[in-house]
């Protein structure tokens, strides 16, 4: 689970860096200039739900004219599960983050924390 985080957080730290997917010069991501285009429209999902490992996971997105919206979502160690619903346009990443459940910690000793 703690593989899954890391990797979550890593593909969101990329995705919220500088990004230029023009062809040249000032065309970009979305831009107009040096005949550059947008990319093609897509859209993408998919889903981890292991209940021997207790993994939940996903993401879907899909994007137009350079502009991009999903959402992501894991099930946290603590139970809880961590949602983002996002945008990203010329003008950044725009994610809202909302949590469902309430933490509930294992009850043994070892330091485990939520992990079974």
């Amino acid at each position: 689970m703690k593989t899954a985080a890391l990797v979550l957080l890593v593909v969101v730290a990329a995705w919220a860096g500088p990004q230029d997917y023009g062809s040249q010069g000032t065309g970009g991501y979305g831009g107009s200039g040096g005949g550059s285009s947008a990319p093609a429209p897509y859209s993408f999902q998919w889903d981890v739900d292991d209940a021997p490992s207790g993994n939940f996971y996903g993401h879907g997105e899909q994007g137009s004219g350079g502009n991009a919206q999903g959402k992501y979502y894991v099930r946290l160690p603590d139970t809880r599960l961590q949602q983002v619903e996002y945008t990203a346009d010329g003008s950044g990443y725009h994610p809202i983050v909302t949590y469902e459940g309430v933490a509930q910690f294992g009850g043994g000793s070892g330091g485990q924390g939520g992990y079974a």
